[in-house]
């Protein structure tokens, strides 16, 4: 059973709640999944559905967001997030700009506000926003004008809400629509991880069977059963009947300390072998949000084996930041999923 959040969390959400949805209730920017309801999840499901669809088709373009510009403002390095977001985008039809932060204005002593102005008076719709530090894309999405939307694409060791709506995208598509049949293992580096933040938030919402999370006790954040998880460090008795299992990067670039005495070690414990996941469900599905240390989280025979989906989860990737963008700015995607060549017939 999900534990009661406390006051300070309450209000948290509610805070996020107001700030990502506007008067109507739609989606203005996506920022966490904290606060969002089960509506508004599955309705992104379902627009990535039809925009699933369209991805498989030979013309692969629609013209939903045509005339919008979207920038990507990627302050961490990033190669599927930054890419998927800019191929979805092409795919809406809408112009992208992508910002070398690195020899941006930023870097030689303009202030982030500053940079966003000068952004914003071009005109821009909409920011992609990744930052190395928690609660970046709130703060942007506080400061920009009232007509421009945020989306966070990852913000520290706070959120990654596209990346766990793609992972609830890929197992919808595994395992069917009733979360509630569902037992999902997350194992890793809890501690460091933005991603199983968010997973854990979205399935909950989207109220999953069973939520656990396994890894050594250095790496589980104190209070995580408040989120409505199981904890476990043995990693065979965690992953035990599972439908899904869910492998974490080790994020040894966030690490202070000694939190792990050799990668090794990990790896004989908590890495996912062919043998440990026979404690999985026989059907089970193996994810992994990337990029994958092979050796260290997950052996190379289970990362490319039958029951491995994680390259699924690269290409449901951008059916869901192309539903994501077409809410965010204001459309349905239902109302022209046609290919852009049909749809000037």
């Amino acid at each position: 059973m999900v534990n009661k959040p406390g006051k300070a969390s309450i209000l948290a959400a509610q805070d996020d709640w107001n700030i990502q949805l506007d008067s109507h209730g739609r989606l203005k920017h996506f920022l966490t999944i904290e606060g969002l309801g089960s509506e508004i999840l599955n309705n992104i499901l379902d627009t990535a559905e039809s925009f699933a669809n369209i991805n498989e088709q030979s013309v692969k373009k629609v013209p939903l967001l045509r005339g919008k510009t979207i920038v990507n403002l990627f302050f961490e390095a990033s190669t599927r997030t930054r890419t998927t977001f800019e191929l979805a985008a092409k795919r809406l039809s809408a112009d992208v700009l992508n910002i070398n932060i690195s020899t941006s204005a930023t870097s030689k002593g303009e202030t982030l506000l500053d940079t966003l102005r000068n952004i914003q008076a071009m005109q821009c719709d909409m920011f992609i926003v990744r930052h190395n530090d928690s609660g970046a894309a709130h703060h942007i999405a506080r400061n920009v004008s009232p007509d421009i939307s945020v989306i966070n694409a990852g913000d520290g060791r706070h959120a990654h809400p596209t990346q766990a709506m793609l992972d609830m995208f890929t197992i919808r598509r595994s395992k069917g629509h009733d979360f509630g049949k569902l037992r999902v293992a997350i194992v890793g580096d809890l501690m460091h991880s933005r991603v199983a933040r968010s997973q854990i938030h979205a399935l909950n919402t989207l109220n999953t069977g069973e939520v656990r999370v396994i890894g050594p006790k250095t790496l589980i954040p104190m209070g995580i059963e408040n989120m409505g998880v199981t904890v476990y460090n043995d990693m065979a008795a965690g992953i035990k009947d599972a439908d899904v299992v869910i492998m974490l990067r080790l994020q040894k670039e966030r690490m202070q300390g000694a939190l792990l005495p050799s990668e090794q070690e990990f790896y004989a414990m908590y890495g996912l072998s062919r043998e440990k996941l026979r404690h999985a469900k026989a059907d089970a599905i193996v994810m992994h949000p990337g990029p994958i240390n092979r050796g260290v989280e997950i052996e190379t025979a289970v990362a490319d084996g039958p029951q491995s989906v994680i390259l699924k989860q690269v290409t449901y990737g951008i059916s869901i930041r192309m539903a994501v963008m077409s809410m965010v700015l204001g459309r349905e995607a239902q109302s022209d999923s046609r290919p852009a060549d049909e749809a000037k017939a």
